[in-house]
């Protein structure tokens, strides 16, 4: 817990105004809680912490400039004083367990309520891991990931597979691949089947997670 007379600052990074305008609102009405600033990509809010402390950052997951859960990594490592909740409307489980690895103190879905959202902000202040009761009741349920087979992929699934873990957008990998944009966006659609998931993010930790990338 950080001293009495400290009010707390925090920093919110999400592309969503009305996101960040809720959160926003709510927390400059405590008398506890600073707004650090509130930024709409993380390659912003890293910008901001090379000359800025911050106690807390709610980060959501899904960013223009990149995933929040290589964002939550570098946070951790080279600012390990600021504490890393995330904010998000992802609730795969493997995603929530990536966040957890990588040093996040804290999971809330953005349907959390106010009340929720500051009590797990004492919770990590205190120390201790947070989570909204939806995540808690995601990952009390058994990994059905360990019974799952790995998904077969094709030569070429594979590639567009890796370079979407790199970043690369759908018209970048089709003119690397020399292939028409609209192929790569069936083999996104094919990926995200066979990995039985429903988004770019959920399917590169999958990925990762059966040792594919």
């Amino acid at each position: 817990m950080l001293p009495n007379n400290h009010k707390i600052s925090i920093a919110i990074v999400d592309d969503h105004p009305i996101v960040l305008q809720g959160f926003r609102s709510l927390l400059e009405n405590n008398p506890l809680y600073e707004i650090a600033g509130c930024f709409t990509t993380g390659n912003e809010f890293m910008n901001f912490l090379q000359e800025n402390s911050v106690d807390i950052v709610l980060l959501d997951i899904t960013l223009p400039d990149g995933n929040g859960v290589h964002f939550c990594k570098e946070v951790s490592e080279r600012y390990p004083k600021t504490i890393v909740v995330a904010l998000s409307n992802l609730s795969e489980r493997s995603i929530i367990s990536q966040m957890f690895r990588n040093g996040a103190k804290g999971y809330l879905l953005k349907n959390t309520s106010a009340k929720e959202l500051l009590d797990a902000l004492n919770t990590v202040l205190d120390g201790k891991t947070a989570m909204s009761l939806e995540v808690k009741e995601i990952m009390q349920q058994p990994d059905l990931n360990t019974l799952q087979p790995v998904p077969e992929l094709t030569k070429r699934e594979k590639q567009i597979l890796q370079l979407l873990a790199d970043g690369r957008k759908s018209a970048a990998i089709a003119e690397e691949l020399f292939i028409s944009p609209l192929t790569v966006k069936t083999h996104r659609s094919t990926l995200l089947a066979k990995f039985q998931v429903n988004n770019i993010v959920s399917l590169i930790n999958r990925a990762k997670e059966t040792g594919l990338i």
